[in-house]
């Protein structure tokens, strides 16, 4: 009886540790196949917060948004600059941007945009593979990624899915980027605090993507962040109202990336420290096009502001969206 016992429990204490060695050994042999897909893609995170995450309620929206900024179209595109807000204050205005751009099969997207939560000396490449959208999926062009981490040398650090999907100035152009080309192939970058050498020597390596019929370059950004809470209040009472003496001073801004004058740009943004938080992302486009060669012209589409400052405690973002296209 004795004997019988201690059989059938060291049988079962055996088969007990010998079945959790086998679990743990195909745990860990087959992990990387289990949970490698998922970390490949950009979720998207601001879904459903700042913005509609329901696939059919932000189409309507979507279209809500390119019909009322229906205009006759710009042709030829090679650059659109729009922002990157929640779509409630925003999307009107990208949208007078992101209509100007019609339908191809075979286009490729460079998507710039600004770090708010990462330090990067440079910019962010991306490893991953898909960026979610609630509309479906926009696949990572990884072969040119992949080309751009051997040009641009040690102007460049690949980021991690955390940092991107911490990021809203790249995932707030996803919706309408899908809506317009759902079957494009991404480039998403992230700007860093470039100095104004990286931006010529980021420039120098984007400009012969920039050149191809197939390409064009999204830059994501906001004009004047103005409040206390932004700790930037400047105002010009000659101008009216608050309100009216930041249309100004964006104004000014504007009418230098309309010139493609990239140095006196930079010494707008050093004079005025106007907080533009997508100047990074400008300053290298306005690189490209100086190097580019082509025939362009930069036009603005759109300028709103998300509240029309009167009092000194007030606050607003300003949004623009500009188009650059071949003439």
């Amino acid at each position: 009886m004795i004997v019988s016992h201690f059989l059938k429990t060291r049988h079962s204490f055996l088969s007990t540790t010998i079945n959790a060695k086998l679990r743990n050994h195909l745990s860990i042999k087959y992990s990387k196949f289990m949970f490698q897909p998922s970390q490949k893609i950009r979720e998207a995170t601001h879904a459903g917060s700042w913005y509609i995450g329901d696939r059919k309620q932000l189409d309507a929206q979507l279209n809500d948004f390119l019909s009322k900024a229906k205009a006759e179209t710009i042709p030829n595109i090679k650059a659109i600059i729009g922002p990157h807000a929640g779509f409630s204050y925003s999307g009107p205005t990208a949208a007078f941007a992101y209509q100007h751009l019609v339908q191809k099969e075979g286009m490729r997207v460079f998507l710039l945009g600004p770090c708010h939560h990462t330090y990067i000396k440079g910019i962010g490449l991306s490893e991953l593979e898909i960026y979610e959208t609630p509309l479906g999926n926009i696949e990572l062009d990884q072969p040119t990624i992949k080309q751009l981490s051997t040009e641009l040398k040690k102007n460049f650090v690949f980021t991690n899915k955390e940092i991107e999907e911490e990021e809203h100035s790249l995932e707030m152009h996803l919706p309408f980027i899908y809506k317009v080309f759902p079957k494009c192939k991404l480039i998403p970058i992230m700007v860093g605090a470039t100095t104004e050498q990286q931006d010529a020597q980021v420039a120098s390596v984007l400009v012969k993507y920039f050149v191809d019929p197939n390409t064009v370059f999204v830059i994501s950004s906001d004009f004047c962040h103005w409040g206390k809470s932004f700790r930037y209040t400047p105002y010009n009472k000659e101008h009216g109202e608050i309100h009216q003496s930041i249309t100004q001073l964006d104004g000014q801004a504007i009418k230098l990336i309309e010139s493609h004058k990239l140095t006196e740009f930079y010494k707008y943004l050093e004079d005025t420290k106007n907080t533009i938080c997508g100047r990074h992302p400008i300053c290298v486009l306005l690189n490209i096009i100086n190097l580019s060669k082509l025939q362009l012209k930069t036009q603005l589409a759109k300028y709103n502001q998300s509240n029309q400052v009167t009092k000194p405690n007030d606050s607003s973002v300003s949004y623009a969206a500009l188009v650059t296209s071949l003439i």
